[in-house]
């Protein structure tokens, strides 16, 4: 039986390390079987790798903490890209200049739990109150099997369900190419209030019980998304390729660019800098009870491989 990794959202960049170290062969390379699978949202993702209906879970770094308290009974294995990885698009016609969050004052932006949470951080941030003076829900159609977050808030924004998003490059994308949409923030490359890029970021995540009795397959997946990185950054057309099984057309036309951008990001390292700003936006919005330690967070035992 093949091991079992699930992500939140399946045609989008922003895990994609995952699907590109089952796809081009990095698991079977070293006799393991590895399939990806949907599971939306973030915090069920986590929720099934608590009740160990799967093996490891790629999400936002902050989300084990819906489903493990304080970090007890889970570790980060590594991270599959630096830094938070989502985007906020607005309606063109509203005009938004670029890092201008006061423009959503109002309006109606949707958003997925999980990433929900980075937004309303910096909203609170940048003085506004994301309860009172924005309009912050679900994407109409989004909770379905098998459905992408990014391509649904694309598609309700320029059906003008919503007047904006939150959610990832390939929605983005979508949105801006098809002249309805307006990037405003691009938190991982520093729009927004400072160290809001630090807040979270993707990460792969399994089970202390995982790691402590099957730590070889632990070991084999933390080198095989490291694996994936490093080629996909040498040639992001490969991309393309890995794609094909879980894309529409479209969005596989699209994906190598978006590793192409993203690849300078392509780092599997979680330091104690970045676990120390994680634990800061997780006590500030409630997540976590008090301060954890850098061992309490990340599987240290595993940082051998992140360069392997």
């Amino acid at each position: 039986m093949p091991l079992r990794i699930a992500i939140p959202d399946m045609i989008s960049p922003s895990y994609f390390p995952v699907i590109a170290a089952v796809e081009l062969g990095f698991f079977r390379k070293e006799g393991l079987d590895a399939a990806v699978e949907l599971m939306f949202p973030v915090t069920r993702t986590f929720e099934s790798l608590r009740d160990g209906k799967i093996d490891f879970a790629g999400g936002a770094a902050h989300a084990p903490l819906y489903a493990f308290r304080d970090w007890h009974g889970c570790r980060l294995l590594c991270a599959l890209s630096q830094n938070m990885y989502w985007f906020l698009v607005l309606r063109k016609d509203i005009g938004a200049a670029r890092g201008d969050l006061s423009a959503l004052k109002g309006l109606r932006i949707g958003a997925a739990p999980g990433p929900v949470d980075g937004l309303k951080r910096m909203l609170g941030e940048a003085g506004m109150d994301p309860e009172r003076d924005v309009i912050i829900g679900a994407i109409p159609g989004s909770a379905g099997a098998g459905v992408s977050f990014g391509l649904a808030a694309a598609k309700a924004l320029e059906e003008g369900k919503v007047d904006g998003f939150w959610a990832n490059a390939m929605g983005a994308e979508v949105a801006v190419r098809g002249g309805f949409g307006t990037l405003v923030i691009d938190a991982r490359r520093g729009d927004g209030p400072p160290g809001a890029r630090h807040y979270t970021f993707p990460a792969l995540v399994a089970t202390q019980k995982k790691i402590d009795e099957q730590p070889e397959q632990a070991a084999v997946a933390v080198r095989a998304i490291a694996g994936a990185q490093r080629v996909l950054k040498a040639d992001p057309t490969l991309a393309t390729e890995a794609a094909r099984r879980y894309f529409p057309a479209a969005e596989t036309a699209l994906i190598a660019e978006l590793v192409r951008r993203d690849a300078p990001f392509y780092d599997p390292a979680i330091t104690k800098q970045t676990a120390d700003a994680l634990n800061a936006f997780a006590q500030d919005i409630g997540l976590l009870s008090g301060p954890a330690t850098y061992e309490q967070v990340v599987a240290t035992r595993l940082m051998k491989y992140w360069k392997s």
